[in-house]
């Protein structure tokens, strides 16, 4: 539908004017931003030098990394949103596979999931939890107790998820060069990333991109250099306002499984995989506003599936340079499994 789209517009420019109309530049704004802000911690040879002490830590054992990797990424992500925390953890893991003998396509795949799920605990976790705390005015402690049972649930379904699944009971640890640590560009890149976050929550994104520019600018000219243009395209349809789509679940009269605490779940997990989690929660609150926790416990669920599930997905894949259909490998069945005894939950 959106490969469709851009072709309309390159043949139509005023089609092309009004697409630009409708991109959520605030959210682009802050993606780039920090994307911009992990390329310079990356740059900076800080993940090179924390790699090795993970490595040590999991004592050369896979499934102990793995484990290691998905404690400290869901909980991580709770705290500075699941698509923040892979401009962190997946540059790091890619560090690491330099080190290491690891799997790379299983640990991303992994730690992309623990990223949405984890997210999904507090009001600030992600974009749709961001949206529903607002527009439901629920508050923080009542939000994180009614999810808290589900995240643990998501997070014991991603641990068996290691424990089960084959690996190698030790990896090979490889010798690394020394890298010289840009102190300078890392205390630049990290207080940056806390700036920008807070402006995201406060709902100042777009003053991220512009700070962001000018200091790294001045700290570390190759950072702009070396941007994915590409993702930037990518990320710039992802966020085209999707608010015109609940007028055709009036017209399919969809609206009646919104009365439902199953259904919701159901309904906005799947329109997850369609459209992504975040422009599925807007459509289905403009179409009939359904009860919060079934809408919170569906989308950020939805995230866990296809790749256009959650944004963190398409980054974590964008960075490391894995295939969709190494991720989906994990994702998709991760993705029933968690949903299917999620709604046993519900269902009691």
């Amino acid at each position: 539908m959106l490969l469709l789209y851009v072709l309309l517009s390159i043949v139509d420019i005023s089609l092309l004017g009004r697409t630009l109309k409708l991109i959520d530049y605030e959210s682009l704004s802050a993606i780039v931003s920090l994307l911009m802000v992990s390329r310079g911690l990356e740059l900076s040879g800080v993940f090179t030098r924390i790699a090795p002490y993970i490595i040590r830590l999991s004592d050369g054992d896979e499934k102990r990394f793995l484990f290691i990797m998905i404690v400290i990424v869901s909980f991580s992500s709770s705290l500075i949103m699941n698509d923040t925390a892979m401009f962190v953890f997946i540059p790091l893991i890619m560090t690491m596979s330099k080190i290491a003998e690891i799997d790379v396509k299983k640990a991303v795949s992994l730690t992309a999931i623990a990223a949405n799920v984890g997210s999904a605990l507090t009001p600030i976790g992600n974009p749709q939890n961001i949206i529903i705390w607002r527009f439901y005015r629920v508050s923080v402690h009542e939000f994180i107790l009614a999810m808290f049972p589900y995240v643990f649930l998501w997070v014991f379904v991603l641990l068996l998820f290691v424990f089960i699944g084959g690996g190698k009971e030790q990896f090979q640890v490889f010798t690394m060069p020394d890298v010289k640590l840009n102190k300078t560009l890392m205390f630049s890149s990290a207080t940056l990333l806390f700036v920008d976050v807070v402006l995201i929550q406060l709902g100042h994104a777009l003053w991220a991109l512009p700070l962001t520019l000018a200091i790294l600018t001045v700290v570390e000219r190759r950072i702009l250099l070396s941007i994915d243009i590409a993702l930037i395209i990518t990320f710039a349809f992802i966020f085209i306002d999707f608010k015109e789509l609940s007028m055709l679940m009036h017209a399919f009269n969809i609206l009646p499984t919104l009365k439902s605490s199953i259904g919701v779940v159901l309904l906005s997990a799947g329109l997850s995989q369609l459209i992504s989690n975040v422009p599925a929660t807007v459509v289905l609150i403009s179409a009939g506003k359904p009860e919060w926790l079934p809408l919170a416990l569906g989308v950020n669920l939805g995230g866990t599936g296809i790749v256009i599930g959650s944004l963190a997905n398409l980054i974590a894949l964008r960075i490391s340079g894995i295939g969709i259909r190494d991720f989906h490998k994990y994702s998709i069945p991760y993705f029933l499994i968690a949903l299917g005894s999620s709604i046993l939950v519900v269902s009691v």
